[in-house]
């Protein structure tokens, strides 16, 4: 299926700022929150196809975000893409450990952002 609708989680308002114009500028229909918390309530009302996550935030992590979404049923079908300035090795293969699709580090490239979306949309995978 088509990915059509993204949601953009971090709490930075610069990062969401930025990575919504990019999503929005190529077609892609973009909701946001700012923490892990926000983002869990958003999916579950209206899944979105695709979440971008960010890993520092206050309260509940990315990680900890990511295992939730990935092993709930209303939401397990919901790729998660990490979106993170944590660059350690042991942080990408924890990130997709908890269920991630991808690990991107920030500054995120659009290009390379762009592909994996690409990719998983013709995919769903």
């Amino acid at each position: 299926m088509p990915i059509k609708h993204i949601l953009v989680v971090d709490d930075s308002p610069t990062e969401r700022h930025f990575l919504s114009e990019l999503l929005t500028r190529n077609g892609y229909a973009v909701s946001t929150a700012d923490s892990a918390e926000a983002a869990l309530q958003l999916a579950r009302k209206n899944p979105p196809q695709l979440i971008l996550m960010d890993v520092v935030m206050p309260g509940q992590n990315g990680f900890q975000a990511t295992r939730e979404i990935s092993r709930d049923p209303a939401t397990c079908a919901v790729p998660v893409i990490i979106c993170s300035s944590k660059q350690q090795e042991t942080d990408r293969i924890w990130g997709l450990r908890q269920g991630a699709r991808d690990y991107l580090v920030k500054p995120v490239d659009p290009e390379r952002l762009l592909q994996r979306i690409a990719t998983l949309s013709r995919t769903g995978t």
